[in-house]
């Protein structure tokens, strides 16, 4: 099985892509999901992280609070770095084992990763092939003001942390443009699963 790494920067667009891709049969793993999957209560992750930031960045009913969380890391990047330190190499290991169980219970020709800091991460090992996800960084700050509501300054800081627009594109494979509209997005999805599907048959027939 091909492992496709999606990635892009925030508001460029991913999970819709990824949607696209699920309608085209190819199972989909996301970083983000096992993320948050990691830090729901009674896991060791939150345990730490509530030890380590106490009670308030939980919500009344012991869950975790991540618009307190993500602000107060945005705030002081020690802070941040203690949290990547926590999460990043749990998130890495549930990566690897369900690319893994994929590769043993799918017949599907290729699976797509999800994973938004694919080179912040240094997760590049764990795919064969990569794909970004490019909107033009007021594109970026419009999408997510007005899906998440989040102040424009954090969300500049936000972006400030990842990656340069350049940077992914320098990684990439292919570039999915997603600058405009979603009929834009459809021609591009539907030549790219083609792509992969010929790459993923004559990788397995090498």
């Amino acid at each position: 099985m091909l492992v496709v790494g999606l990635t892009g920067g925030i508001g460029s667009g991913k999970s819709t892509v990824a949607q696209w891709f699920a309608a085209h049969g190819i199972p989909v793993i996301d970083a983000d999901v096992i993320a948050r999957e990691l830090t729901t209560p009674g896991t060791p992750a939150l345990a730490q992280i509530r030890q380590q930031w106490g009670d308030d960045l939980l919500t009344p009913a012991g869950e975790l609070d991540r618009a307190k969380l993500r602000e107060r890391v945005l705030r002081h990047s020690a802070e941040l770095e203690q949290l990547e330190q926590l999460l990043h190499p749990l998130i890495e290991q549930r990566l690897k084992s369900e690319i893994d169980a994929l590769k043993q219970r799918s017949s599907a020709p290729y699976c797509l990763v999800v994973i938004p800091l694919l080179l912040e991460t240094n997760l590049l090992h764990l795919v064969d092939y990569v794909l970004v996800v490019d909107a033009p960084e007021s594109v970026q700050i419009a999408r997510v003001m007005q899906r998440d509501g989040l102040p424009r300054a954090q969300l500049q800081a936000i972006l400030k942390r990842q990656a340069s627009r350049a940077a992914r594109r320098q990684i990439a494979d292919e570039i999915i443009d997603n600058s405009g509209s979603l009929d834009a997005l459809a021609p591009q999805i539907d030549r790219l699963d083609q792509l992969l599907r010929r790459i993923a048959s004559e990788q397995a027939a090498r």
